[in-house]
Parts: C-alpha cells; sequence; structure tokens
C-alpha cells in the first residue's frame, strides 16, 4: 500500500527544516511527502530544494498564490497530487517522532479514520531543537527535554508511553477522537469520498469539520494519541479571528445536524474529469 504524508507550511522555513529531518528518520521509508504550501515565500521553495538533495524519500511540494489562510484550498490540491492510497496528514510546525508513520500504518483500517496525538514545546524548547536530537531522538525523551527547562506534566505520557503500555492509554483516555492538523489518516478513497474539505473554511475547526464528514459517510473514528505522537513547535497565529471562527461553527454545526458527508466547495473541482 502506498503513503503520502500530507502537512501544509507557511512562510516557516525553520520549523519546516526540523520536520522534514523527523520524516527522514522514520522506520519506514515507503512513503511520500506532500507539501501543501499556502503561499510561502521564496526561502521556502528553496529549502525544500536543498532538502529534496537529501531526502530519502520523494518530496513533492504543492504551492498556491498567498490568499490569507486557505489551508483547506492548498490541502485539497495536495490530495490531488498525492498518489498514496493511504494518507497521513500533519503539520508543518509538528516534527514526527521516528515511528510516526508505522504507527498510523499498525493501526490503519478500511473502515476507521485515526486521531493521532502531539505533544506542545513552549518556544525557547521549539528553538533549541536541532538535527541532531532529531536523530538521535532525545528531544522526545523527557528527560532531555526536562534539561532545557521544560516542566513536565501528565501529559508527558505522550512520549513515556510505548508498546502496549501506550495501547491501553488509547482505549482508556476521556478524549473524544477527533479529525486534527497534526496526526490523522485515512484511505484516499474516503477522502474523496466527502470531497475533501471545505473551502469555505478558514482558520477554526476546519479539520473537525472534514472529520465530522467522514463519520457521517460510515467512518469510526480511532484514537491512537498515545502511539502516534509529534512535538508541536509554537508560534504565533495572527490569521486566527473571532469571524472566521463565528463562520467556520455555524458550518461545522450545519454538517452536524444536516449529516453532511460531501463539502460543497471540495477537491473535486480539481479531479480530472471522470475521477
Amino acid at each position: 500500500m502506498k503513503i503520502s504524508v500530507i502537512f501544509t507550511t507557511y512562510n516557516s522555513p525553520a520549523w519546516l527544516e526540523k520536520v522534514l529531518w523527523g520524516f527522514f528518520e522514520q522506520t519506514v521509508k515507503d512513503f511520500e511527502i506532500v507539501i501543501a504550501d499556502d503561499g510561502s515565500r521564496d526561502e521556502t521553495r528553496e529549502l525544500i530544494e536543498r532538502m529534496r538533495v537529501e531526502s530519502p524519500v520523494p518530496i513533492k511540494h504543492i504551492w498556491q498564490e498567498d490568499d490569507g489562510f486557505q489551508k483547506c484550498r492548498i490541502l485539497n490540491k495536495a490530495i490531488v497530487a498525492a498518489e498514496g492510497e493511504y494518507a497521513i496528514f500533519t503539520d508543518g510546525d509538528c516534527i514526527p517522532r521516528n515511528d510516526f508513520v508505522a504507527q498510523h500504518l499498525r493501526f490503519a483500517r478500511r473502515d476507521r479514520y485515526l486521531s493521532g496525538g502531539y505533544f506542545k514545546l513552549p518556544l525557547d524548547v521549539s528553538h533549541a531543537i536541532t538535527r541532531e536530537d532529531i536523530v538521535s531522538q532525545r528531544a522526545f525523551d523527557v528527560g532531555w527535554l526536562a534539561s532545557q527547562g521544560f516542566m513536565h506534566t501528565h501529559k508527558s505520557l505522550k512520549l513515556i508511553a510505548k508498546g502496549w503500555f501506550a495501547d491501553v492509554l488509547n482505549v482508556l483516555s476521556p478524549t473524544r477522537p477527533t479529525w486534527n492538523g497534526h496526526s490523522a489518516s485515512c484511505h484516499r478513497e474516503h477522502i474523496i469520498a466527502v470531497n475533501g474539505f471545505d473551502e469555505n473554511m478558514q482558520y477554526g475547526g476546519q479539520d473537525c469539520e472534514f472529520g465530522d464528514r467522514l463519520l457521517n459517510y460510515g467512518l469510526k473514528a480511532q484514537r491512537i494519541r498515545y502511539s502516534a505522537v509529534c512535538l508541536h513547535l509554537d508560534h504565533g497565529r495572527g490569521y486566527a479571528t473571532e469571524e472566521t471562527r463565528a463562520k467556520n461553527r455555524r458550518i461545522r454545526e450545519h454538517t452536524k445536524k444536516h449529516k453532511v458527508v460531501r463539502s460543497p466547495l471540495g477537491l473535486d473541482q480539481y479531479l480530472p474529469k471522470g475521477d
């Protein structure tokens, strides 16, 4: 089964570089990376071109002009460009642990989508992580994070739990599984069936709305938040406005109330005729 890893980026080449280093270290190598670029400047393109040379896996760069926060639009374009039968979604600010792809594949089933987890880092630790920290995987070690001044909480279990212990925590966790941008996956055929992401939505709940439609389509949601883990690098969100959040809430409420399956403005506009 061919795998596509899809994630968005926007003018954050330093974070993007760390994320790509994480994917270079995956225990599974049979996948492609599709970078959905929502209008970044040339610095991002130049970084991707440099990284392609050393990448152990193919990298596709799908770019669109900057038109504000249009994550759903560029994700749909990236999905059309992706060749995998199975798609794993994350973000351009999330460094994957070296078993990230392997864990998604371990749990993949045709009747469900997977909802993974993330471990949020403060800005100073986000900056401190080097390539060697990622290659050695010490960036995912709670002891190393403590040495960087990070204060641990119960959420550190996401990094500590492995194997059967992580499997048990996945089941016991009270957190409802939702489609999230940092770690989620499903079969491509199901993405096409619900017409991808709704381009009427900007920032705020657009990922969850996509998951709602997958549920309306008939899939189940499975929580793997203690198994498929990534480190979320800190950053600002200047694109977040209450206006777009309110609009997105209305769209999501409509989706749930009326059991909407297909996005009215989705990826079918980019598919070749007949697909």
